[in-house]
């Protein structure tokens, strides 16, 4: 029973750490952006992959920043601001670039900005216009190995949790070095446009803290701060709801992953213990507390 006992009382205090830790989250520079379109979008069938028509699909660049818009394809495109269903809306239209073609556009409000190709409808893309140096937002769009043909993460999860709709939450991380960022990618499973807010502390001290991210295919890449140690990282996962405009979903619930290594390997066996059990539960709107 001691042993149980002093088992809550460790997730309780992890927990605890990363609510009360205040240390300044990372910052991401989004002053420049370059979109192309996908080879051979031209054609349609570059919106059923996991890259989209445009790359990156969802773009993020700081106001004042620049959109470069560059056209690496065969075939002539419009990068024009809208959607095949409403039509243009006037922030930015590039016009017909041929092969080889190139426009900038810098953006001077917050906000959310679809866009199309009038030429090939079926070409649909994204660029959010954030503040200048906001907490870092990556969207995802590129995994490398870790990712299959239909843009999910197929490496072995470092943790796995489920939201009380269903929707199952995986974390992979990066191994945890002492002065070194950690990569943390995240994928709300057969989900998207997914708004969540992710914090990451690790002994007490937070070293990502994530607020407003937006993933338009359900699965993204965070970037830690710098690390103090190689010990693990504790993860807490706020979900703000599905979709750009109205949101839906269980929002405001939590998904709460405690001592996160990417390895299961003999040294962190010991340390995983409790946190395999932890991880794979969640309430609405409370943190994680695993019964033994």
């Amino acid at each position: 029973m001691k042993t149980k006992a002093l088992s809550s009382l460790f997730v309780l205090f992890a927990i605890a750490a990363g609510m009360v830790a205040m240390t300044p989250a990372a910052f991401a520079d989004h002053s420049e952006v370059t979109i192309v379109p996908a080879a051979g979008s031209g054609a349609p069938g570059c919106e059923e992959t996991a890259d989209g028509c445009f790359i990156p699909s969802t773009a993020t660049v700081d106001v004042g920043g620049v959109v470069i818009m560059s056209n690496t394809d065969s075939a002539a495109h419009t990068y024009t601001a809208g959607s095949p269903g409403d039509g243009p809306t006037g922030e930015f239209d590039t016009g017909l670039l041929m092969a080889g073609g190139s426009f900038e556009y810098s953006p001077d409000t917050v906000g959310e900005i679809p866009y199309f190709c009038m030429v090939h409808p079926w070409m649909e893309a994204l660029i959010i216009v954030q503040e200048v140096e906001a907490v870092e937002d990556t969207h995802g769009d590129d995994h490398g190995d870790h990712m299959d043909t239909e843009g999910h993460l197929v490496a072995e999860a470092s943790v796995t949790g489920m939201m009380s709709d269903g929707t199952t939450v995986s974390i992979w991380t990066s191994e945890p070095m002492s002065g070194e960022r950690m990569q943390v990618h995240i994928e709300f499973v057969d989900a998207e446009h997914v708004n969540h807010d992710i914090t990451v502390t690790q002994n007490g001290e937070t070293v990502l803290d994530d607020v407003g991210a937006h993933h338009h295919e359900g699965n993204g890449m965070h970037e830690t701060a710098p690390l103090g140690s190689s010990d693990a990282v504790d993860i807490t996962v706020t979900f703000q709801g599905y979709g750009v405009d109205t949101k839906t979903g269980p929002i405001g619930e939590e998904v709460v992953f405690t001592n996160v290594v990417p390895e299961f390997g003999t040294i962190a066996m010991m340390i995983l213990a409790v946190a395999i059990i932890s991880v794979v539960a969640v309430t609405a709107k409370s943190r994680v507390v695993p019964r033994f």
